[in-house]
């Protein structure tokens, strides 16, 4: 079977899949549970001075049948000693010597208490440190969390103070409230990081109950802003771990809407070398790893790769500026009116929302001898089609429709050779140019 076990900043974790720093990871028996069920690594909720949470703590976001696509949370960070969280992660180092334990930092900004709380967890025996800079809420009202993550400059000052006294790989972890999160990536690594995680919760306020006017979650009839995660997050999270492995060259560890194996490829893809889980595991509980770690031996096992670090950032190179891409790439839509229920969704979507490229006509009268066909099918105007893929999306049956290219042979064109083209020949149209008529034309 292929080698699940990766090596994050010289560490060597079972697997990439981790516990984020949460609710699931806030104790030992908890994370004792986790690594028994098959977890990788955990990332101990952050540790700090003690706090006093509120109830309720939750709000969630469902689609249609499918519960907590996102949620919403006013939970801060450990609500228990120091000394505790410390201790029982020096037992969960003993029973557990070759499992991943990382412990999540967040103190005031001052050096003498960053310097002490980092020697007290390493004393613990963590094998990396992350520092929580990418809380949205509460912690940040304190000038923590992404009070930090969202300065430049403080990021990287309290970065160094913990590289002042550490000998354990250190994880910043970023928050993904700010206008370029590379650019935060690099003023951690500025500062000494030796990774980054990413992302923390997005600021938002889930919903409002508009009989009562309150906000979820509710304390009193009162809300306030909280961190927004879980499977609605992950486009967005894969963005920005794209844009840091494109641009800030440090160690992921991925975060974001992943709930099982498929998501973690995609992140190990855009440059993560571990995964890290949260919502997902609130969830549906641990043992959701099983099915991660099945399903990624399959998937390497059919790619033909030996080990799961051979994923890691594969499709960085793929990930290009919209002006680098080809203009000249062209797919149009085909549909198949044998699979076609006559829903007419397509069509409807592509009238209304796009390009209107589809028309309804009455099937052929030969085409209704087997019976259960409907009596009219969408047909697609192929000269009018731009191939946007709309009535893909929305079609319900599987491979109805699909997208064909239809010029293979074709010059490639991105938007900037396109400018550069027609500096040189001013007097052309865009079509002359995308199609190279252009050179036998004087300027």
């Amino acid at each position: 079977m292929p080698d699940l076990t990766i090596n994050f900043c010289g560490v060597r974790s079972p697997n990439p899949f981790w516990l984020a720093s949460g609710p699931p990871t806030n104790s030992a028996y908890q994370i004792m549970r986790a690594f028994d069920a098959g977890w990788g690594g955990a990332v101990w909720k952050t540790i700090g001075e003690p706090i006093i949470n509120t109830a309720s703590r939750y709000g969630s976001i469902d689609l249609k049948n499918e519960r907590m696509m996102g949620l919403n949370n006013i939970e801060l960070i450990s609500d228990r000693p120091v000394e505790d969280n410390l201790r029982e992660i020096a037992e969960v180092k003993k029973r557990f010597p070759q499992h991943t334990v990382i412990a999540s930092l967040m103190v005031e900004s001052k050096r003498a208490t960053w310097h002490d709380i980092v020697r007290r967890a390493e004393d613990a025996g963590a094998d990396l440190l992350e520092l929580n800079f990418g809380c949205p809420h509460g912690m940040s009202e304190r000038g923590m969390g992404a009070a930090v993550g969202q300065v430049p400059e403080y990021a990287t000052m309290i970065t160094g103070w913990v590289k002042e006294v550490s000998r354990t790989p250190l994880i910043v972890k970023l928050t993904p409230n700010v206008t370029d999160i590379a650019h935060m990536a690099a003023a951690a690594k500025a500062g000494g990081a030796d990774a980054v995680s990413l992302v923390n919760t997005f600021n938002s306020i889930v919903s409002i109950d508009i009989d009562t006017y309150a906000p979820r979650p509710s304390v009193a009839g009162l809300g306030s802003h909280g961190g927004y995660c879980g499977p609605a997050v992950k486009p967005i999270a894969l963005h920005m771990v794209s844009s840091v492995a494109k641009h800030a060259d440090i160690p992921i560890s991925g975060i974001g809407g992943i709930g099982n194996w498929r998501d973690a490829v995609e992140f190990m893809l855009l440059g993560s070398t571990s995964v890290q889980v949260c919502t997902a595991a609130m969830h549906y509980g641990f043992r959701i790893v099983r099915d991660m770690i099945d399903g990624l031996e399959n998937y390497l096992d059919e790619k033909g790769f030996s080990s799961a670090m051979e994923l890691v950032g594969k499709s960085v190179p793929r990930i290009e500026d919209w002006g680098n891409l080809d203009l000249n790439y062209k797919i149009i839509a085909r549909i198949d009116a044998q699979k076609c229920i006559g829903c007419n969704l397509c069509y409807i979507a592509c009238e209304d929302g796009a390009h209107q490229c589809i028309r309804v006509e009455e099937r052929p009268q030969g085409d209704l001898r087997h019976g259960g066909l409907p009596k009219h099918v969408p047909h697609i105007l192929e000269d009018e089609c731009v191939g946007c893929n709309l009535c893909a999306l929305v079609c319900p049956v599987p491979d109805c429709i699909s997208m064909v290219e239809i010029n293979k042979d074709h010059q490639p064109m991105s938007w900037k050779q396109l400018q550069e083209a027609r500096g040189k020949n001013p007097q052309c149209s865009n079509e002359e140019l995308l199609h190279g008529k252009a050179a036998g034309r004087s300027t």
